[in-house]
């Protein structure tokens, strides 16, 4: 059971002291079957939840680690599942009877039980992808900081090639006071430069490896952010759109709390 349930429990009187310390014991860490060893005290310690990533690993693996995670915790986000494997893993998922959300143009998911609503903090974060092509990475970061209970703001298809597109969206985050906002951006990777200078929330940059010659891959989408002169931006690694939803994530339920 998941540490919400040993506590509701022991809350009720149906668990001893004794019942907690043994349970609690066993929410730190569980092995399945030699094939992983999951940090289920990850969400407690951290406010994270277990992220599978799924590339390399068999099929009936990877839905033993799901279930599991789901199991201990309520939910689990499984990232850059195969994109031929993306539909059997989620209707696996679902016929165990898991709420399954498979982010748009994105082979990462979010499985959840029954409980999954309880963890929404009411901190707000945004999302701007450049491109069509960059939102699959872009929901990817969605998906991490809406199992860290945050919201997300979405707005698509906005890059610099159209610069009127942006101002809409970027003046609605700033109006719901969204703690941090993360931009993804391939090609050149200016979108990301551009909202920094223009709003006083926290950007994350996140270059994508859409584009092609010589910056090809996205490197020169990050060499781009990282050599920006606008202040208030930090940039993760090409296409980690878990790494920066986590972070925006941390950013915007840290400032709720206060």
């Amino acid at each position: 059971m998941d540490l919400y349930t040993i506590l509701d429990r022991f809350a009720k009187g149906s668990l001893s002291l004794s019942d907690v310390e043994k349970e609690v014991a066993i929410h730190a860490i569980e092995k399945i079957e030699d094939i992983a060893k999951l940090d289920v005290g990850r969400e407690m310690r951290r406010g994270m939840p277990e992220i599978i990533f799924a590339e390399n690993k068999e099929y009936k693996d990877l839905i033993k680690i799901a279930l599991a995670a789901v199991r201990r915790n309520g939910q689990t986000v499984v990232s850059r599942i195969r994109r031929n494997e993306l539909s059997r893993v989620a209707n696996a998922l679902k016929k165990k009877s898991l709420a399954v959300e498979v982010g748009r143009n994105s082979t990462t998911l979010l499985a959840s039980d029954k409980s999954f609503g309880r963890n929404m903090t009411g901190a707000k974060i945004g999302i701007m992808a450049a491109g069509t092509s960059d939102i699959g990475v872009a929901e990817e970061a969605r998906l991490v900081a809406k199992a860290m209970g945050c919201e997300a703001m979405a707005s698509y298809d906005v890059g610099i090639a159209g610069m009127h597109r942006l101002f809409p969206a970027l003046k609605e985050m700033a109006a719901q006071n969204t703690g941090a906002i993360v931009v993804v951006a391939g090609m050149e990777g200016a979108l990301a430069s551009v909202v920094a200078s223009m709003v006083d929330i926290p950007v994350v940059g996140v270059p994508t490896s859409i584009g092609y010659g010589f910056g090809a891959n996205g490197i020169a989408a990050l060499a781009s952010m990282l050599q920006s002169c606008t202040l208030g931006l930090a940039v993760v690694n090409i296409d980690n759109g878990v790494g920066a939803g986590a972070y925006a994530a941390s950013i915007a339920k840290r400032m709720k709390r206060k």
